[in-house]
């Protein structure tokens, strides 16, 4: 049973080729996985896949550009070509019209972002309202402690410690203060029963407050970067975010109500950020590190985590036998040295 399958499957692939001898593959300009030279040839990590398995191919192979990702796989669900290699995201909407091969590389969907000067973050957190909020709890509870006191000492001995008028607050305040932080001036101190036992519940209570509403303060203070401040993709919603338009990365924000804006192309999104049109560009990895080692961008940043995990594959039009005949072939290409060596290579290039 097993022979015969090897044989149909054998047939299958030999009988395709057979049929058209030309084999047309769409392409987009997407570095560093498909770079069109000057001579119009391709280039490029997934073009250096490509030719691991045409060597395996019994056809002439013809190469036909696109300007976007939209055309190309519109003409891959119509037939107009046999398969892409780009860098292609498997994605729900795109398998209704396209068939997608055994995936040749992992990749994920990350996050470039202004970078930040430590100056600019401590003061946009000293100014935050975690930080003021912090700030009046904890003079909140000093007042309040404060009143208590000279409630039951503004009738005592006047004049001495705490004013018998409105300005006895203040003094309460400051008993208040110097005793929480356990400075001790003595200047003043409760001498009535009721002022004493309020003044020993709050030296307890103070030892219990003060470190987690220091804390609190401190945390306030505490310098966070844009890429602390994002746990989930949920988290985005407090950016303007952007993203090339008709790209799985912008069908995968699309569920989620995101991004605020579309670009053509990873040029025009850094330049948006630059220009503060937006907080956070996102997109595949491999190609925002791509362009960002490409020329000066000392001003942008991509940061260490991955939204989501992507799986690039090649696309062919639905139902096509192409992958079948395909994906053995495939596998045997990313297990091979080869397609080893040139990932080691594109990895110390980056380095």
């Amino acid at each position: 049973m097993r022979a015969l399958k090897v044989f149909l499957l054998f047939f299958l692939s030999t009988s395709i080729w057979a049929q058209d001898s030309t084999l047309t593959i769409g392409l987009k300009p997407t570095p560093p996985f498909v770079v069109q030279e000057g001579s119009g040839r391709p280039a490029g990590l997934s073009y250096r896949f490509w030719e691991l398995i045409d060597d395996q191919v019994p056809a002439r192979v013809q190469y036909r550009w696109y300007d976007d990702v939209e055309g190309m796989l519109e003409a891959i669900a119509l037939g107009e070509v046999d398969l892409s290699i780009n860098p292609i995201t498997v994605t729900e909407q795109r398998m209704d019209s396209l068939d997608f091969s055994q995936p040749y590389f992992i990749s994920g969907t990350a996050m470039v972002r202004r970078s930040e000067s430590s100056w600019m973050l401590f003061l946009e957190n000293f100014f935050s309202q975690q930080f003021f909020s912090a700030v009046a709890i904890l003079l909140g509870v000093i007042l309040l402690f404060g009143i208590l006191v000279w409630i039951f000492e503004r009738r005592h001995k006047e004049g001495e410690q705490f004013r018998k008028n409105w300005r006895g607050i203040f003094d309460g305040f400051w008993w208040s203060a110097v005793t929480m932080t356990t400075v001790g001036y003595g200047d003043k101190s409760p001498e009535t029963g009721g002022g004493r036992t309020i003044a020993f519940i709050w030296m307890f209570t103070a030892i219990l407050l003060i470190s987690g509403l220091t804390a609190g303060v401190a945390s306030a203070l505490t310098v966070k970067s844009m890429e602390s401040k994002i746990e989930s993709i949920e988290d985005l919603r407090r950016f303007k975010t952007g993203t090339i338009d008709a790209t799985g990365t912008a069908e995968y924000l699309g569920n989620y109500g995101l991004p605020d804006n579309y670009y053509l192309s990873v040029e025009e999104g850094f330049e948006a950020l630059r220009n503060e049109e937006i907080d956070i560009f996102v997109f595949d990895r491999p190609v925002l590190r791509f362009y960002l080692e490409k020329s000066d961008n000392q001003d942008l940043v991509l940061d260490s985590r991955n939204l989501k995990t992507d799986y690039y594959s090649f696309a062919y039009p639905k139902g096509s036998p192409l992958r079948e005949a395909l994906d053995p072939k495939i596998v045997k290409a990313l297990k091979s040295d080869s397609w080893n060596f040139i990932l080691r290579k594109a990895s110390k290039g980056r380095e």
